[in-house]
């Protein structure tokens, strides 16, 4: 491509996981230092970018229905490129650009970030690149969020190999980075005055490098930094061990949330899923959590309608959603994602019953969450402020150590600040709190 013609400008949407969110964020890093422009609208930018989701078949909808839409903005705009980056492009490579031949690069997980080098034609790169074992680890740095909060992943990749799950086909195998780097990665984040940092992997809990394991990762981090909050996501019950909730109940600035997908609350659904612990299994470690903690907040996902899976084990999930009282859940039917083993099970619950099956679920979960919120009032909750409430300017919208936004009226206080608010008021999704006052 002739410098003429080089994109100068650009635009990311990121579809799908905070995952997803810190791969953007690097992205834009990586073109920034190489002199590209980012630039709020689509409108505005030479080169467009998806950098989207393969988990689930509506998140590769999404993606299809705005790539149709973008065709046109490539009319009279001979500069404009199209890129396709992440997991839908991973699974998809050059098939994507023979459905729609107006994207112009399909970058898998392995190969997004060198995005630029492909964009200028550096020798050995060409428009399609999905082939694994090129991504340099140095290369996915931290990513501030905010000027409060940031993502360091931890590792990338999955070794589970569930078998409706598409992640380890299109994030590869599990990889991690070393505890001096991610150590040093929150302390720099601290030092530019970052409060909270979230470590990111598919599967925390099997974070291993050399003879540290992630409860140790943790112990160094926290002794290390003078991180005020700390998080991670996501866990895989089958790892997680009694010596994280430890550190968790001994570490307060370790912030009291775990989400830890249970899929369903049936074994045999469970055993045909892969997932490699049963339900009296997963008992045992809430039970564990909820005896070490003062408070936690547990959050799952729940998949419905998975093959085979009869009208009383989809009634097991029920009743493990109101012995489990999770917080919230992540809910879903049951899609086929070519490339896993589950894709070719017999796809046998039909789409309304699998609707029905969800809109059953969604509407007890959203009771659970009420009655779990409902035992927040009258608690003290220190909450991170995050800015105004989405609805009006006169409310401050929060975050508190369980994950759970609050809103409370608006005072004089910065963004980032952590204010102690006691809960006045809840329904399923939200907290309302008055701050009180401090000594």
């Amino acid at each position: 491509m002739s410098e003429q013609k080089k994109p100068r400008t650009f635009h990311i949407s990121t579809y799908g996981c905070q995952m997803n969110l810190a791969d953007s964020s690097t992205l834009a890093a990586a073109l920034a230092a190489r002199g590209y422009r980012r630039v709020p609208r689509e409108d505005d930018a030479d080169l467009i970018i998806l950098n989207t989701c393969s988990v689930r078949q509506k998140a590769e909808e999404r993606v299809f229905g705005r790539l149709a839409e973008l065709q046109g903005l490539k009319t009279g705009n001979g500069n404009r490129k199209i890129a396709v980056v992440g997991c839908m492009a991973q699974r998809l490579g050059a098939a994507l650009i023979e459905k729609l031949p107006h994207v112009d690069y399909v970058l898998g997980t392995d190969r997004e970030f060198e995005l630029p080098d492909v964009i200028e034609g550096v020798e050995g790169t060409s428009r399609v690149m999905t082939a694994f074992g090129h991504e340099n680890m140095d290369v996915i740095e931290p990513v501030k969020e905010t000027p409060y909060s940031g993502f360091v992943t931890i590792s990338r990749g999955c070794d589970n190999h569930c078998s409706y799950c598409i992640v380890p086909y299109v994030r590869g195998e599990e990889r991690a980075h070393g505890a001096d780097y991610i150590t040093s990665a929150v302390r720099e984040m601290v030092d530019e005055g970052v409060v909270e940092v979230t470590l990111l992997g598919q599967n925390v809990n099997s974070y291993r490098y050399g003879h540290l394991d992630f409860s140790g990762l943790l112990r160094r981090v926290l002794g290390e930094t003078g991180i005020e909050r700390l998080r991670f996501m996501t866990s895989h019950p089958r790892d997680l061990s009694p010596e994280l909730v430890d550190v968790m109940a001994d570490e307060p600035r370790l912030m009291p949330h775990v989400h830890l997908p249970l899929q369903s609350g049936n074994d045999r659904i469970l055993e045909k899923m892969g997932r490699r612990y049963s339900v009296a299994r997963y008992r045992e470690i809430i039970e564990y959590i909820r005896a070490k903690l003062d408070y936690a907040a547990i959050t799952t996902d729940l998949i419905v309608g998975f093959p085979t899976e009869s009208d009383d084990e989809y009634e097991d999930t029920l009743a493990a959603v109101r012995e489990f009282q999770f917080d919230t859940a992540f809910m879903f039917r049951y899609s086929p994602r070519p490339g896993t083993e589950a894709s070719g099970f017999p796809d046998d619950v039909a789409e309304p019953v699998k609707i029905s099956r969800l809109n059953r679920l969604i509407a007890l979960q959203q009771a659970m969450s009420r009655q779990v919120n409902q035992r927040e009032i009258g608690r003290v909750r220190h909450s991170l402020v995050e800015g105004y409430s989405r609805r009006s300017r006169d409310y401050l919208r929060a975050r508190t150590e369980g994950n759970k936004t609050v809103l409370f009226k608006t005072v004089a206080v910065p963004e980032g600040t952590v204010l102690p608010v006691r809960i006045t008021a809840a329904d399923a999704f939200t907290l309302h709190g008055e701050i009180v006052e401090r000594q």
